[in-house]
């Protein structure tokens, strides 16, 4: 799987995370209160911890780490983009667009 961040997208990170880099971005296929697997949404998630079983996928600009047992839900090359009309981030892919308005979420917080 590759992974790049438009330039875009990483200024805003940095704009609202400036310790981004020292944090862990998860690409999160997230299924909660969705009541089914197949009706999950994309989401960016800066988290405390990973699971074992997270794969680090290096980027152009922050690593980003993916449940390989979702992967079936994402394509090979992955671009993340952020919307500024939207004042959110989009994923893309050469085929689709996986989610036109993807959130960024700070996990490490709570």
């Amino acid at each position: 799987m590759n992974i790049t961040f438009s330039e875009r997208a990483a200024k805003e990170i940095e704009k609202l995370y400036p310790n981004a880099g020292e944090k862990n971005l998860k690409l999160k296929y997230d299924t909660e209160d969705t009541g089914c697997v197949m009706c999950g949404v994309t989401v960016l998630w800066f988290v405390k911890e990973l699971s074992e079983s997270d794969e680090k996928i290096e980027t152009n600009a922050w690593p980003v780490y993916v449940e390989p047992s979702k992967n079936v839900f994402l394509d090979d090359e992955l671009k993340i983009d952020y919307v500024e009309s939207a004042h959110c981030f989009s994923l893309k892919s050469p085929g689709q667009i996986l989610n036109a308005r993807m959130s960024l979420i700070d996990k490490t917080i709570n």
